[in-house]
């Protein structure tokens, strides 16, 4: 099956590409179709997944996968969220990581936790849809470690994994991080080909 990966998120199409190798799919991306993607509007990670999906899909004439993911800080009134992207404005993957420290000033103890939500949306030209969840508990540091991954991938401590995502190889990072979980799931889904229609749509 010919897939669009729908992002232009180098780090995600990596983290993709390596997860959704067992289904021997071909894999496509952004970089060859020059689309312009809609806004990210929507209230929830599923919304914005959807969204991305769906467009690609009708766009292209092929199935499309988007992921939608976040960190949420319950302290913060979950912020991030949605907005983990683009939060603190426009400003570079560093930026983001001292705003989020600034904003995290002065928090101790369990008022760091955090976690980590994907989303993923498997979505066909017919309009049918696929979605699979994955999250994962973690700590924000009060300074990053690791020279890996990217986004807040620094700051945020697995303390089942006694590691940041920074400091994780990619095969770690399929292991314990929720974008790995969703996959897992959507791995076990199609590991017999596509799920009947009927169990698999969205709600």
């Amino acid at each position: 099956m010919r897939v669009v990966l729908a992002t232009s998120n180098p780090g995600k199409v990596r983290e993709l590409q390596a997860g959704l190798a067992p289904l021997g799919w071909t894999l496509l991306s952004l970089a060859d179709f020059p689309l312009r993607m809609p806004k990210e509007e929507g209230a929830t990670f599923l919304d914005n997944a959807l969204l991305k999906a769906a467009y690609v899909a009708k766009a292209t004439g092929l199935p499309a996968l988007a992921d939608d993911s976040g960190l949420v800080v319950p302290a913060l009134g979950g912020e991030p969220g949605v907005y983990s992207a683009r939060y603190g404005g426009k400003a570079t993957d560093q930026e983001r990581n001292v705003y989020l420290l600034e904003r995290m000033r002065g928090l101790k103890g369990e008022a760091r936790r955090a976690y980590f939500v994907a989303v993923l949306v498997l979505a066909y030209p017919d309009g049918h849809a696929e979605s699979y969840e994955g999250r994962v508990e973690g700590v924000i540091l009060e300074a990053p470690r690791g020279e890996g991954g990217f986004g807040y991938d620094p700051l945020f401590y697995v303390p089942e994994a006694g590691k940041t995502f920074a400091e994780m190889t990619l095969e770690e990072k399929a292991r314990y991080s929720h974008r790995g979980r969703a996959l897992e799931a959507l791995l076990k889904a199609h590991e017999h080909g596509p799920p009947p229609r009927e169990i698999s749509k969205l709600e």
